[in-house]
């Protein structure tokens, strides 16, 4: 397959930086200086930040806007398969001439200064977003959030804080008041923010510094509630309850997720009438893949046809145990599981909660990712926290080789994005 003329510009901003992360921001402030400013020409902003369910929020939010008939830009990362994943432009996928317009213009303006791939595609992001019109703009954080490349926006309409726990200790600091401080460092003065679940002492740093911004806080367990009751969302906050649907993206933390989205369009202006179109839409419409995401078509799918194969992205102890909840309600079938970890994840910690909930684990590299495990380190972490551990070259070869021994099974690939990815691509 020949190479699109974005692949091509996108290499060469891989090399602008010795470091894939650097977190500051002085770099960004100065190619977007050099861009005449499109920070200050954005649609009203939702800012997210969080350690788990930015993108399922992100994404619920973006089907209740969509469902109302707004238009919506939309920013995320990392991507699965293609680099255009991360930029939709009033509801779609970047096109192939639109990116690499704006990558090259990026790249001109920046000139030989270092900048790192994220802030420099991140800067890109904006300048399209600026130049297209629409009703909403969600930004998602790549990493941490004070300063993260997308926390350029002085004054966003809303911000939202998804659960915060132990990631990226190696950037955003060792316990979790400082990655929440890091997380809460999207927070602007004045600027009302929607609190998803979080600990005593996450919450507590996000109040404090809420309190000094004068920021107006919407916090889940105090101001809105979510539930699931009789297979039904449940949601209620100050102005009323919701009897809704169930999320169309499975996994009990889901039902989190959607009420982060829902307290948020609730605080919009929209109108009694659109915001219950709204927020139907936001659990009915949302799709968000990879996470725990049935595979029913393409080779791998067919090549387990009395089975089962599921794909999540969960890569941290928090996705673990949230994984691990939804395995428990799952029954009929038993569970083998294919995983690739990168060796900046707490490995053991991810794969702890999941052994009571496996038949066995097949662990495989991430093909192509420098940072990737070796498929016998990551079964050594897996004997280490409880599960039988084998190991395999491939995640084709692990497949084959469980549904050989197991033709009914229920296959969880897991442990990366990346990998994930991988999976999505090779499936079609």
């Amino acid at each position: 397959m020949t190479a699109a003329p974005s692949d091509a510009l996108l290499d060469r901003m891989m090399r602008l930086h010795p470091k894939v992360i650097d977190l500051v921001l002085d770099r960004v402030w100065r190619l977007l200086a050099a861009l005449d400013h499109p920070e200050e020409k954005l649609p009203p902003v939702i800012h997210l930040a969080g350690t788990n369910g930015k993108g399922s929020t992100q994404a619920m939010l973006r089907a209740g806007l969509e469902g109302m008939g707004a238009s919506v830009h939309a920013y995320t990362s990392p991507h699965l398969v293609r680099f255009h994943e991360r930029i939709r432009l009033n509801g779609a996928l970047i096109s192939e001439a639109a990116l690499s317009a704006l990558l090259d213009e990026c790249l001109v303006a920046n000139g030989p200064d270092p900048i790192t791939y994220f802030e420099i595609t991140t800067c890109a992001a904006l300048l399209g977003f600026a130049r297209q019109p629409a009703d909403w703009c969600l930004l998602e954080t790549g990493l941490g959030g004070r300063l993260d490349a997308t926390n350029v926006v002085a004054r966003p309409a809303m911000t939202v804080l998804t659960p915060i726990s132990m990631d990226h200790e190696g950037f955003l600091g060792d316990t979790i008041e400082k990655i929440a401080a890091e997380k809460a460092g999207i927070l602007k003065r004045g600027v009302p923010c929607v609190v998803a679940p979080q600990s005593e002492a996450a919450l507590e740093v996000i109040e404090a510094r809420a309190a000094r911004l004068g920021a107006p806080l919407f916090v889940h367990g105090q101001h809105w509630h979510v539930w699931e009751e009789r297979g039904r969302l449940v949601f209620q906050d100050e102005t009323g309850l919701l009897d809704l649907p169930l999320p169309n993206l499975p996994g009990a933390h889901q039902i989190v997720n959607a009420g982060a989205a829902i307290a948020v369009l609730r605080q919009l202006t929209l109108g009694q009438a659109a915001c219950e179109t709204a927020c139907e839409a936001a659990v009915s419409k949302a799709e968000w893949p990879a996470r725990l995401q049935r595979l029913r078509k393409g080779p791998l799918a067919e090549s387990a046809p009395l089975g089962e194969l599921w794909l999540d992205g969960g890569h941290n102890p928090a996705a673990g145990e949230a994984l691990a909840l939804h395995l428990s309600q799952m029954a009929g079938r038993p569970t083998h599981m294919i995983c690739g970890m990168l060796n900046t994840k707490d490995v053991r910690g991810y794969l702890r909660p999941l052994a009571a909930h496996v038949e066995s684990l097949t662990a495989v590299p991430i093909p192509g990712e420098a940072n990737t495990l070796s498929a016998e380190e990551t079964a050594t972490a897996a004997r280490d926290t409880g599960h039988e551990a084998f190991v395999a070259e491939t995640v084709e070869i692990a497949l084959q080789r469980i549904i050989a021994a197991c033709p009914d099974a229920r296959v969880l690939i897991g442990g990366s994005l990346y990998l994930a990815g991988r999976v999505l691509e090779t499936n079609g």
